[in-house]
């Protein structure tokens, strides 16, 4: 089991971090009176009482992949269905060029509308024509030369969510096995069009057939948390949805992150709870809220997924999504999941093993938030 802070300096590193935060006179004004004394007490109570580290994990999904989690890029927070292979290479090539690949983002993960409407005539999936004329496999190999991996994404459905293509129920198995021979490095497995079949069988299905012919692919179940996946998912995949989808919204995000805080014992090396890709630099948020997104995302050992368009993403969106000291503690070995301990008057506070972090709502007004607390 891993340890809490153990002696007087962490509770000095969650005031730092707090004051901090607290950047402006203005906005140190608008926190309660007796903040500091709240998040001592706090740090106090998580010092002493932290034992919910890893209560619930179970055997870990065992594929050698996701100890720590997951990064990368994914299309679908800012494409949609507007993909294309000039799009995914030009995206491998700016990871690449922003210096974001040496911070661990490594995949680039194609999301949903790649693949024809049918499959050929031996029931194998078949790239789009038109926007990826080349194929997935010389797509792949573009990817890898970059020294990047690809992802690529289905359902556990008769047709994915977008009912553009065909999903892989009852081909779990042959898809697999058409992943591993393209030279696929990451699954993304949806939950939509699900034929009246349970939850459990379908997500098992693939499971088992990522087992025998994908043991190199990590597994992402997408499965929106709607029967808990946290609590059987851990021998499943390597990381598992907790929430719907995000929209790009303070609401949304906070929404998001409270969701998946419930499950923070059952994260861990090889398997992470998923509240949905990253939102920074899509435009729906002030910068001090995409930091706070950021900073809570690393806390909660969720997957750092970017979401935006990294060719043309502004310089403050690039100094959020690679500030180095947050991806520490989101990428540390222990892999504990941070965990909220105190939410009162408005504080809001988070332990983790490595540091203590502090957010108010009177930051982020709830009519019409314009500041968010965890500044770095």
């Amino acid at each position: 089991m891993a340890r809490g802070p153990s002696s007087s300096s962490s509770i000095l590193l969650a005031l730092l971090v707090a004051a901090a935060a607290a950047a402006t006179a203005t906005e140190a004004a608008r926190l309660p009176g007796n903040w500091t004394e709240e998040l001592r007490g706090a740090a106090r109570r998580a010092r002493h009482g932290h034992g919910y580290v890893w209560r619930h994990r179970r055997r870990a999904f065992e594929n050698g992949l996701g100890r720590t989690p997951q990064m990368g890029w994914n299309s679908w927070n800012h494409f949609g269905c507007g993909i294309n292979e000039n799009l995914i290479k030009q995206t491998a090539d700016a990871l690449v060029n922003t210096g974001l690949a040496k911070l661990g983002y490594e995949y680039v993960n194609i999301d949903d509308c790649w693949a024809e409407s049918d499959r050929d005539y031996q029931g194998n999936f078949v790239a789009n024509r038109q926007t990826f004329p080349s194929g997935i496999k010389a797509l792949a190999d573009y990817v890898h030369a970059k020294g990047l991996k690809l992802g690529i994404y289905s359902d556990a459905g008769t047709r994915t969510c977008s009912q553009k293509m065909p999903g892989s129920l009852d081909h779990e198995e042959q898809d697999v096995k058409t992943f591993s021979s393209w030279g696929i490095d990451y699954l993304k497995y949806d939950n939509c069009n699900d034929a009246g079949r349970s939850v459990m069988e379908r997500y098992t299905k693939m499971s088992n057939a990522m087992k025998t012919y994908g043991k190199n692919i990590f597994f992402s179940l997408c499965e929106w948390g709607r029967e808990n996946p946290a609590t059987w998912a851990g021998s499943m995949g390597n990381s598992w949805r907790t929430t719907d989808d995000i929209v790009d919204n303070w609401g949304s995000m906070t929404s998001r992150a409270d969701q998946n805080d419930r499950w923070a014992s059952y994260a861990g090396p090889g398997g992470w709870n998923d509240p949905d890709m990253l939102e920074v630099g899509n435009g729906g948020m002030s910068e001090a809220e995409y930091r706070s997104h950021f900073s809570i995302w690393a806390l909660a050992k969720a997957p750092l997924l970017i979401g935006c368009d990294v060719r043309s993403m502004s310089q403050q969106t690039k100094d959020i999504l690679s500030n180095w000291e947050v991806i520490a503690v989101n990428q540390d070995s222990l892999g504990v999941q941070g965990k909220k301990v105190q939410s009162n008057n408005g504080l809001e506070v988070v332990f983790h093993n490595l540091c203590i972090s502090a957010f108010h709502e009177a930051l982020c007004s709830t009519a019409k938030p314009q500041r968010a607390l965890a500044r770095f």
